[in-house]
């Protein structure tokens, strides 16, 4: 998955990876998302892993269509030297929710 990712930002360079992540996240909140504030409830998330952090927020800017934030987490996670990580977490966190909704 890194090597993907790597060969994506070498092809289209951050900015279709940051697509890539928004695409990820839309296929964990659904297509038939209601438009409103939405606030998502991950208990105990200050516990949690800077990645796992990072997921729930940025699952919750796509959400509530706040594209300013999720961009902002991307560049925070990036300048941190986290995002490789927070990205690997994003897309294990969809490939079980759609094996989830498929079983």
């Amino acid at each position: 998955m890194v090597g993907a990712f790597d060969a994506l930002v070498d092809r289209g360079g951050v900015g279709a990876v940051y697509d890539v992540a928004w695409c990820l996240a839309a296929t964990m909140v659904g297509e038939r998302l209601v438009t409103g504030p939405w606030r998502l409830e991950f208990p105990d998330i200050e516990d949690a892993t800077y990645d796992t952090r990072w997921v729930a927020r940025f699952l919750s800017a796509y959400a509530n269509a706040d594209q300013m934030t999720a961009e902002a987490l991307f560049r925070v996670a990036q300048v941190d030297g986290k995002l490789e990580q927070c990205l690997l977490t994003l897309a294990g966190s969809a490939v079980a929710t759609m094996r989830r909704r498929t079983a």
